[in-house]
């Protein structure tokens, strides 16, 4: 059976300094921690405000719940990915 370590060359890697690391890592942790907080503040403001509860606002409430999972869920992994300067879950992750 033919893994990925068998064919050269089929994920090439770059050499990419540290400070990169961090800086996107920091940056991506920044935009998480906006993203909740934002989206989060649109679906309360969604659920206490009865005059915000129309049939079109639906598509924005959907679209805030939608980048808030975002957040919550690819954010962190992206930042732990970006301090450990690597894919931390392992091959079959």
């Amino acid at each position: 059976k033919m893994t990925v370590q068998d064919v050269p060359g089929a994920f090439p890697t770059v050499d990419v300094p540290d400070h990169a690391h961090y800086t996107i890592g920091i940056v991506i942790l920044l935009v998480g921690i906006t993203g909740t907080l934002g989206n989060f503040l649109v679906c309360y403001a969604f659920c206490r405000t009865r005059s915000l509860q129309t049939p079109a606002n639906m598509f924005i409430i959907n679209l805030a719940i939608s980048d808030l999972l975002m957040s919550i869920t690819q954010s962190p992994v992206f930042f732990a990915n970006s301090l450990h300067k690597r894919w931390i879950f392992g091959e079959k992750g």
